[in-house]
């Protein structure tokens, strides 16, 4: 009886934690600008990349469904957690993903920053 209550309780905690992530939106990147401020999942083509060595920060510029300079959403990841991706500018071009996260924008193009790859998912 014992073994039965510890699975029991395995299987409602494993379901309560994975109920936040079953229950946010899925966007395309053109819907990203109505919900800045919140997480959600936005799922689109890679358009074009782009890892500027040479900026402040040297930031990966992932660009969704439109090339730069008429992006229309941007998966952003800074130098210190470029690692992690290996060179997700050449790894993700032309591939259609789907990234979560807490939407922000920047100059008026919504983004969101991928600090982890289990943020993107290939599909």
């Amino acid at each position: 009886m014992r073994k039965a209550a510890k699975i029991t309780l395995l299987l409602v905690v494993t379901t309560a934690l994975s109920l936040p992530v079953l229950a946010q939106k899925r966007l395309s990147p053109a819907q990203a600008k109505d919900h800045v401020g919140e997480t959600a999942t936005v799922c689109g083509t890679v358009a074009s990349t782009k890892f500027a060595a040479s900026s402040h920060g040297q930031p990966t510029f992932l660009n969704l469904d439109e090339p730069y300079p008429r992006q229309i959403f941007t998966v952003l990841i800074w130098r210190e957690d470029r690692a992690k991706f290996g060179r997700p500018e050449e790894k993700y071009r032309d591939k259609h993903l789907c990234v979560t996260g807490k939407i922000t924008s920047y100059r008026g193009t919504p983004e969101i920053i991928a600090r982890d790859p289990a943020q993107i998912e290939v599909q």
